[in-house]
């Protein structure tokens, strides 16, 4: 696998690995990382799917953007975020298990963080079609995250202006925007969603990983839902099941969604 490169699309600098070392990839897997995390934080989850999807790794192109906002000043160096928190308020919400405000409204920064998030997935397809020689409808994607970086990329996925994902890849995810998300989910009707989240997580708590997995079957989402014993975090099942996941990206295309 070739080492990670920076490279700007849009706004964004991102870290760019092709894994492949004599070919021109055929599939995007783009991911965001979570609030307080270096850019660099899920680079890593590159070679361990590259592990599990073997000699078809090469055919992908692997996408980790840093988001904008630095953390320096709040202590947390190289930290950075896709927008701010009022760290007391959620601190005070984790405390009373209150969170159906939070659920609803629409962080300040999150449309900014989404029309940047926007313009890399279209510049990154586009760049690939050039590359490939091809249309770029052509180029399938798949976009994810881990908390802060998965609510972003839920929220580009429903009301970003690009195309649907075959895969969205939501690592311990939670709600944001309910009312516009749930007025969108028909985007994802030809989406292909894995949802994990530990249930020990004190951070974004379970309840709230539920209040997602509700809303996406409420709407008839192919959803694959995988709860694990845990804290924030990846485990390793989520990282091999969406490795697995991800080989469907090089599949010719379905007219219509599969059974989970």
């Amino acid at each position: 696998m070739n080492q990670p490169r920076k490279q700007r699309y849009g706004s964004l600098d991102s870290y760019v690995i092709d894994a492949g070392q004599a070919q021109t990839p055929a599939a995007l897997v783009i991911l965001c990382h979570g609030y307080g995390a270096p850019g660099s934080d899920l680079v890593g989850i590159a070679g361990e799917w590259a592990e599990t999807l073997g000699e078809s790794a090469e055919r992908f192109r692997f996408i980790f953007p840093i988001a904008p906002h630095s953390l320096d000043e709040l202590g947390l160096p190289s930290g950075r975020a896709w927008w701010m928190l009022n760290m007391a308020r959620m601190m005070d919400a984790i405390q009373a298990q209150q969170f159906d405000e939070l659920h609803h409204e629409t962080p300040p920064g999150l449309e900014e963080s989404r029309r940047a998030l926007s313009q890399l997935v279209n510049a990154a397809r586009e760049e690939l079609a050039e590359q490939r020689g091809c249309d770029v409808d052509a180029i399938r994607f798949a976009l994810g995250g881990f908390s802060q970086g998965a609510m972003l990329a839920m929220d580009t996925a429903l009301r970003g202006p690009i195309p649907a994902p075959e895969l969205l890849i939501q690592f311990s995810g939670s709600v944001v925007c309910q009312s516009e998300w749930t007025e969108s989910l028909s985007r994802l009707q030809k989406t292909r969603v894995y949802q994990s989240h530990g249930t020990q997580d004190p951070i974004l708590p379970f309840q709230s990983a539920e209040r997602l997995r509700d809303l996406l079957l409420a709407a008839d989402v192919d959803l694959e839902f995988h709860p694990f014993f845990g804290p924030h975090t990846i485990d390793g099942e989520a990282i091999a099941s969406t490795a697995i996941a991800l080989q469907q990206l090089l599949a010719p295309p379905s007219h219509g969604n599969t059974a989970p």
